[in-house]
């Protein structure tokens, strides 16, 4: 139904910034409305976070720990999401995972949506950010 490709990770300094980027590729059944699309991140041994969402009439929402440094965008021209993340911080050093729903679910972006609700991952991209 849907894959998704992430890239942009890297390893940065404290205090700089990284451009995430997750193309999404849709088959020709996923028509419906799913609500929105979004960025996880996990570190190893613990549950995947919410991080920031985008709904498909163009609304957002953030984790509390990323408001005001991180924006999720999307280009529809290309099926590309988006995630700048600024003023990166060692606590944001974790795997990024792009997500999508089943194509008939509608999850909305808020409030921040859990794991359990979307079907569709991608491969993650790593993100480490030392002080």
């Amino acid at each position: 139904q849907v894959q998704l490709v992430e890239s942009g990770g890297g390893s940065v300094q404290s205090g700089g910034s990284l451009r995430l980027s997750c193309v999404v590729s849709k088959s020709s059944s996923y028509t419906y409305d799913t609500g929105c699309m979004g960025w996880f991140r996990q570190v190893s041994g613990k549950e995947r976070e919410g991080v920031a969402f985008i709904g498909t009439d163009g609304s957002t929402t953030y984790a509390d720990s990323v408001k005001g440094r991180f924006t999720i965008s999307q280009d529809t021209a290309t099926n590309t999401l988006f995630l700048q993340m600024n003023s990166l911080k060692p606590e944001d050093t974790a795997m990024y995972y792009c997500a999508a729903p089943y194509y008939n679910d509608y999850v909305p972006p808020f409030p921040l949506p859990t794991e359990r609700a979307f079907t569709y991952w991608g491969q993650g991209t790593q993100v480490t950010v030392s002080s």
